[in-house]
């Protein structure tokens, strides 16, 4: 995506793509790709089904810092094409993503779709509510049905720009919920046999007796 590759590709990393012989591809992508500044149906469908990703913040000593969030499917709302938002739950206290915010609100964003080897790179600034006239409101409209969630603040996420990535070298890894068609006709198959068992067991005991 062209914004993407104008706010990633500096000059150091077009030098390093024309050592590398990759510098015309993207050059002929910047071009003739899309802006990439707003998120598509494609992309608001991507983020509205994940349960976890991942953001990059950068710390006033200049180290990064990833941080994971996870929620039910669809705790990361599409607000607009230009905005999503999460509410941000109490965690460790630790604030080093929030800290690092206050300093420089871009990130980074990485959602994954490990099944499909599939990820959607996101670069965005951040807008922290939290005891703020729009605060109540915000976290409420971003709550989920999490049980015993302890909502600290509202973080929206302003979209710069946005990539997809090639699933080259992307794991498949699977949650419980996506195993659960695969195994339960052997759930099915097992609970029909300890019935069998079972039964076999009660006519072994009869014909002892």
């Amino acid at each position: 995506m062209a914004r993407f590759h104008e706010l990633a590709f500096t000059t150091l990393v077009k030098d390093l793509q024309q050592q590398h012989n990759s510098r015309r591809q993207y050059e002929r992508m910047e071009q003739t790709g899309p802006s990439g500044n707003t998120l598509g149906i494609s992309e608001q469908t991507f983020v509205a089904l994940r349960d976890s990703f991942y953001m990059a913040s950068v710390s006033e000593t200049g180290w990064p810092y990833i941080q994971h969030r996870g929620g039910p499917k669809g705790f990361v709302h599409v607000l607009s094409p230009s905005l999503i938002g999460f509410a941000d739950l109490r965690g460790n206290k630790q604030y080093i993503s929030l800290g690092n915010l206050q300093h420089d609100a871009r990130v980074a964003l990485f959602f994954m779709d490990y099944p499909n080897q599939t990820r959607l790179k996101i670069l965005g600034k951040v807008e922290v509510h939290e005891n703020d006239s729009e605060s109540t409101t915000l976290i409420e409209s971003l709550r989920t049905a999490e049980p015993g969630a302890v909502i600290e603040r509202a973080i929206l996420i302003h979209v710069e720009a946005f990539d997809w990535n090639c699933p080259q070298h992307i794991t498949p890894r699977y949650t419980v919920e996506e195993l659960q068609p695969e195994l339960a006709p052997l759930h099915e198959r097992l609970a029909k046999l300890e019935a069998e068992n079972s039964a076999l067991r009660g006519k072994l005991q009869q014909a002892a007796s």
